[in-house]
């Protein structure tokens, strides 16, 4: 934190650059209002706050209300308290509470702040019956400012270290239950909520693109993959380690996955379509001998809120943003490669190194990056 500047300062600014971005939004779409239920879109607007309890939801059991004042939670009195002490403190947003025992008074507090005003909500909203949010709502959150690029290259930082350390603290015959466990809690440990903890060992890397942790034991080689969640951001990663030499099969396949995302970071730039960034992938995975893996998992795409606002697809005329960040993971049997990086103004920057790791240089064209091994031990 920079001296003499106070946190709870920054954080109304924030609010204010963000409200100015929903003043326009709902004046170019004819609204007087909107409501914001997802955690995505509440953890956005402001500045990292989370308006669930249970991890395993789309939708907060509080809602945002914004309008060209300013802002109102709708919240039950359980919530309340917490949200005010501790998600809200500094932020001028009221917080306007109703009965837990009384859900109904939810609605009708609801429909009295919004009486004839014209309001679109992110997620359905029962007897209200409110328009949905179009498309270039959620566009507001995907160009990060400064301040929230900087809170995600620290938990990029902190995500790449737990990853790491996991790695390098896993011992021949640990099972990937055990191994997702120990993973979970160094990231825990920094504040971070795991979203997604994939871990595969040995055969079932081969297997299966997206391996939930099961009881099988790891023997020769493990792969590790999480997409974590600090502040309403989140940032992704993966990382293998063997415990045998690697054959010269999987060198040359973890060669060839580590230039089809230099493919993909090559074309990370503004102004750059989904389907062209993904053409792009595709005809690396061609020069590298591995045209058709393409096929098997999806390319990744753009990150922030979202495990991923949008994936890359052919034909997808979604441009890039200066300041968007994405999280590509190309993937080929038994092997994958897995960053988070920011789109900058004149090329990709990664938002966090990796630690004392082997890293392996490839080149895409004119790009030449380095890229994570697979680290032996």
């Amino acid at each position: 934190m920079q001296q003499g500047i106070d946190p709870a300062m920054d954080r109304k600014e924030e609010l204010a650059l963000k409200h100015r971005r929903v003043a326009v939004y709902m004046e170019a779409a004819g609204l007087d209002a909107v409501l914001l239920s997802r955690r995505c879109n509440f953890s956005w607007y402001t500045c990292g706050a989370h308006n669930y309890v249970s991890n395993a939801c789309e939708v907060g059991n509080s809602r945002l209300l914004v309008d060209g004042d300013g802002a109102r939670v709708i919240t039950n009195n359980i919530e309340a308290p917490r949200l005010r002490d501790e998600e809200l403190a500094g932020l001028p947003i009221e917080v306007c509470e109703f009965d837990y025992t009384r859900p109904a008074d939810q609605t009708q507090l609801l429909a009295n702040l919004i009486a004839s005003r014209r309001v679109a909500a992110d997620s359905p909203t029962g007897g209200l019956k409110l328009p949905l949010l179009d498309g270039a709502f959620d566009r507001l959150r995907m160009q990060l400012l400064d301040v929230e690029i900087d809170r995600l290259r620290a938990l990029s930082r902190d995500v790449v270290l737990a990853v790491e350390a996991t790695c390098r603290n896993i011992t021949c015959g640990e099972n990937e239950t055990s191994i997702a466990g120990a993973l979970g809690c160094a990231l825990r440990s920094v504040g971070a909520v795991p979203w997604v903890l994939l871990v595969a060992a040995d055969d079932r890397i081969d297997r299966f693109r997206h391996p939930l942790p099961t009881n099988n034991v790891c023997k020769r080689i493990a792969m590790l993959a999480v997409g974590a969640e600090r502040d309403g951001l989140i940032s992704a990663c993966t990382r293998l380690v063997s415990f045998a030499k690697l054959s010269a099969d999987l060198q040359n396949k973890h060669k060839a996955v580590a230039t089809v995302d230099a493919a993909l970071w090559s074309m990370t730039r503004p102004g750059v379509t989904f389907g062209e960034i993904f053409d792009e992938a595709r005809r690396a995975y061609e020069q590298t001998g591995f045209g058709e893996q393409w096929r098997l998992h999806h390319q990744g795409g753009s990150i922030g809120y979202q495990p991923r606002d949008a994936k890359a697809a052919p034909g997808d005329t979604t441009a890039a943003l200066e300041d968007q960040a994405f999280a590509w993971n190309p993937s080929i049997t038994g092997t994958k490669s897995e960053d988070t990086i920011l789109c900058g103004r004149l090329e990709p920057q990664p938002l966090a190194a990796p630690t004392d790791w082997p890293m392996i240089g490839v080149r895409w064209k004119d790009y030449r990056i380095s890229r994570p091994d697979i680290l032996v031990r």
